[in-house]
């Protein structure tokens, strides 16, 4: 039985999901996302939304199985999980795909966001994709995901918090600051043009990190304008295909993952919608494993310096 269970000391949610050990860990015999096969039974598709089959939320979730109390609370699970299928090319990367196709999935990432957000148990929708074996990987299939939280998720929160705290006392966007100040030094830009640029941040956490943010302040993607949602969806390519060629390794590692004001039906008018990528691959064959220090504290140790990796990305061909 699914449930929420809440963390007195973190003060977090938990999401439990019994549901998703059963699901499908990269079948040899054939491909659940292909078409044709179980998820789409149509023979061809070009972008498909569908809820997951194996959700960590329900739509229509059912009892807990523990009862809480006013120290260990408990909730259903209430929330939505989508999937988004790329293309019906199993063998094609995202970062491979048509700058055409990319602008249509910004399309569809806008959509599903913007039906999303209108349930009203619905407080954070948040989108992300998960790429290679290292990361955890299930499906080698090209696809996405959208999560539909009753809940804004604790790092979230952590960075709201930091942006209405920083309005607060310099009357300026935290996120537009950083622009500035990337934007003046200068070395860590590895890609921008009129609208967009991505950068490895001055305090990047992860091997080969780089943040993509709009130049223009707004909350989230609903607010893209046409020529924003092609420069986006360049963005997302130019990164892609500099991780995907940065070392001779077949599937580079990574997670893409959109930040967004929350849904809760409050004005967020201090955040800026933004695109974060991370990877664990810190050299060819060397793999950047979250262990005992950046577990047990959250405090990440990164062996590369961020002037390091942004000059490497910024070496690759995109």
């Amino acid at each position: 039985m699914p449930e929420l269970r809440w963390n007195p000391v973190l003060r977090r949610w938990n999401i439990i999901s019994d549901a998703r050990q059963d699901r499908p860990v990269l079948p040899e015999d054939s491909c659940p996302l292909c078409p044709g096969v179980l998820e789409v039974p149509q023979d061809d598709y070009y972008v498909v939304t569908f809820e997951n089959r194996f959700p960590a939320l329900q739509r229509d979730p059912e009892e807990p199985n523990v009862e809480g109390d006013e120290f260990y609370k408990v909730r259903e699970n209430k929330g939505i999980c989508e999937v988004i299928l790329y293309t019906p090319d199993h063998e094609t990367a995202p970062a491979d795909l048509s700058l055409g196709r990319m602008v249509d999935l910004v399309a569809v990432w806008s959509d599903r966001f913007e039906d999303l957000s209108k349930e009203e148990f619905v407080d954070y929708v948040y989108i992300f994709e998960n790429r290679g074996r290292e990361i955890g990987v299930t499906l080698d299939h090209p696809h996405g995901q959208l999560y539909a939280l009753p809940f804004i998720p604790p790092l979230a929160r952590r960075s709201l918090k930091s942006a209405r705290d920083y309005l607060e006392q310099k009357d300026d966007c935290l996120f537009c600051r950083i622009i500035e100040k990337e934007q003046d030094f200068g070395d860590r830009i590895i890609w921008q043009n009129e609208e967009f640029l991505a950068f490895v941040p001055f305090y990047a956490r992860f091997p080969y990190e780089v943040h993509l943010y709009p130049r223009r302040h707004f909350q989230t993607m609903l607010s893209l304008k046409e020529k924003e949602k092609t420069s986006l969806a360049q963005g997302i390519k130019t990164v892609l295909k500099k991780y995907k060629d940065l070392f001779p390794i077949e599937d580079f590692p990574y997670i893409t993952s959109f930040h967004q004001a929350p849904v809760d039906g409050k004005d967020h008018p201090y955040y800026h919608f933004h695109l974060e990528f991370y990877s664990l691959q810190r050299a060819k064959d060397k793999i950047k494993y979250r262990a005992g220090v950046e577990t047990g504290t959250s405090t990440f140790i990164s062996s590369l310096s961020p002037e390091k990796m942004a000059s490497d990305l910024k070496a690759v061909n995109s």
